[in-house]
């Protein structure tokens, strides 16, 4: 699951090469390079691992916190693969679906863009970010997955409502409603961040995690020490499942 970043290589899974569709979820919501944001170098080698195994067709999908367009962005992270389907969030059909929790943490129900729905593998590539005290890793990257237009609230941007719920029992929810198959971190540097999101300092430290999004996110909090109450929500949601 923790791996060194210049001996990783994504596998997909036997499910990949019977897919007809693949989904990459970055976190690319500001023109803000690695590790601010999801590098090009990580995505780039993870489509074309795919396209080793298989012919589906790849999507790259992400939306902004402020509800403009995301192709400037695209442009200036350099996210120009070819053969790959660009898309943003606010373009999308939006669906509305339930929450499969008995109860739920914060939302019984979220509106989520029909092209996740219709995917066969759902791919969420975050860079390794510690904001405050809280981690930022690839269950949280799923949030941008929202439509701004239906969440934003009072706030001028970004998913105000859904922060007014409580964002870790939102993540919860979230983590069980869009159920992604595989999360990657590109933990080669930790971004740390105290206000600002976009301004923080950088440490090197070499690592990839890989594997299923909850273990990946656990994983990624216990070897920093950092506080992920969203964890402990889906731990209790699984012993509801299980019980």
């Amino acid at each position: 699951m923790i791996f060194e970043a210049s001996e990783f290589v994504f596998r997909p899974p036997s499910l990949v090469s019977r897919a007809r569709r693949v989904l990459i979820k970055p976190n690319a919501g500001h023109p803000v390079p690695y590790p601010v944001s999801t590098s090009r170098e990580t995505i780039n080698a993870i489509i074309e691992n795919i396209k080793q195994v298989s012919d589906a067709d790849i999507i790259i999908l992400e939306g902004t916190p402020s509800g403009e367009s995301i192709y400037p962005i695209y442009q200036a992270l350099g996210y120009d693969f070819p053969r790959v389907l660009m898309l943003d969030v606010r373009d999308c059909i939006w669906v509305e679906v339930e929450n499969p929790l008995p109860h739920a943490f914060a939302a019984a129900t979220f509106w989520v863009p029909n092209v996740v729905l219709s995917s066969d593998y759902l791919i969420s590539v975050a860079p390794f970010r510690i904001l405050g005290k809280s981690g930022s890793f690839s269950v949280k990257n799923l949030l941008s997955l929202l439509p701004i237009s239906k969440y934003k609230g009072e706030a001028l941007e970004g998913w105000g409502t859904l922060y007014e719920l409580g964002i870790d029992k939102v993540l919860a929810d979230l983590y069980f409603t869009l159920p992604f198959d595989s999360g990657i971190i590109d933990a080669r540097q930790k971004f740390f961040g105290i206000d600002d999101p976009l301004q923080g300092r950088t440490e090197q430290y070499g690592k990839i995690f890989a594997g299923e999004p909850y273990e990946v996110d656990r994983e990624a909090a216990q070897t920093s020490g950092v506080e992920a109450e969203y964890l402990k929500l889906i731990e209790a949601g699984k012993a509801e499942f299980e019980s």
